[in-house]
């Protein structure tokens, strides 16, 4: 999503026209990236990723043909059968897509994107479709909402937000449809301590698209997770207790959304007992992740780096890892 906002950015900083597109409501096409969206420029050619390319031609063809002073139209798009073969996709589905003018999303939205800060783009269409509004919600407690800035949308946002996952929430109000657009910063792993762990879970969050640093000392990883508390997540492999106490303690007494710690139950309880001296207390040690990691039957080092990002994924989402199979409802829910 980055290249897209920086792709806007430069359109809006030559007064380029385009439509942005994305969707409304989907159902099917096996898993994707929920942040996918397009842009169609003046000239009809498609920026970004949405549907692996199957719809561009038609998305391209109906954003040309959006009436002059139309802000927005809504789409049907499908595909099936032999169609999902031909495109490469793991299976069929349908979906209504969104069609916003350029000019109608704040260039606000595309500076934060670009930072990789919290944010989410509130979006409402007039019961006709034909119009659209658009403001910017983020986890800051004094957030601007705009003149008009829907209360109750921006925090469904501010939630949407804080549970650290990117997707988009549409719905049906007396008004028309508003659309929630949240894209949480990138996850960062701080991982305290080196070794081939280290180096697997940096390449395990490269796979997920998330950031990764790894620090030996306990004053530049108290940095890192400084520079960034609300997409910190902290992964302590040291085993020193001048290292992990300290940074242990900024981590579970700032805004750190995830702390886990590598260690037997031992080596556990001897943290707990450094970090009681340090002053915290016991509602702040029962929020480290440790011993660390998922009950995956991990057993090599790269099958730990797997459960290890694995339970960071979970606790993000604020909930209890669990067998698909015996949960209820949407399983991309």
């Amino acid at each position: 999503m980055r290249e897209l906002a920086d792709t806007a950015r430069q359109w809006v900083a030559q007064g380029r026209t385009g439509v942005l597109a994305r969707p409304l409501t989907e159902q099917g096409f096996g898993p994707r990236h929920p942040a996918d969206a397009l842009l169609i420029d003046q000239d009809g050619q498609c920026h970004g990723t949405l549907y692996r390319g199957v719809f561009d031609e038609y998305l391209a063809a109906e954003a040309a043909a959006m009436p002059a002073g139309r802000t927005a139209c809504v789409r049907a798009v499908a595909v099936h059968d032999d169609g999902v073969k031909q495109a490469g996709m793991t299976c069929g589905g349908q979906a209504e897509v969104l069609l916003q003018s350029l000019q109608t999303v704040p260039a606000r939205w595309w500076d934060l994107l670009a930072e990789g800060a919290d944010a989410a783009l509130i979006s409402r269409l007039d019961e006709a479709q034909t119009r659209v509004t658009s403001t910017v919600a983020t986890t800051a407690a004094q957030e601007p909402q705009g003149e008009d800035g829907p209360a109750q949308a921006v925090a469904r946002a501010r939630e949407l937000l804080h549970r650290r996952r990117a997707g988009r929430d549409a719905r049906y109000t007396d008004d028309g449809l508003v659309l929630i657009e949240t894209f949480p910063a990138v996850p960062h792993l701080v991982i305290v301590g080196g070794g081939e762990l280290a180096d697997l879970l940096t390449a395990q969050a490269r796979l997920l698209g998330w950031h990764a640093t790894v620090e030996s000392a306990a004053q530049e990883a108290v940095r890192r997770l400084a520079e960034r508390p609300a997409a910190a997540c902290l992964i302590v492999l040291s085993h020193e207790p001048d290292v992990d106490i300290p940074v242990l303690s900024a981590a579970l007494t700032g805004d750190i959304p995830y702390v886990g710690a590598l260690g037997s139950r031992r080596t556990q309880a001897r943290r707990a007992e450094g970090l009681a001296r340090a002053g915290l207390d016991e509602t702040h040690v029962k929020r480290i992740h440790g011993p660390i990691g998922l009950d995956l039957g991990a057993r090599t080092p790269a099958e730990t780096a797997l459960a290890v990002c694995a339970e960071v994924l979970a606790a993000l989402d604020g909930r209890e890892a669990r067998v698909l199979r015996e949960a209820a409802g949407p399983i991309n829910a």
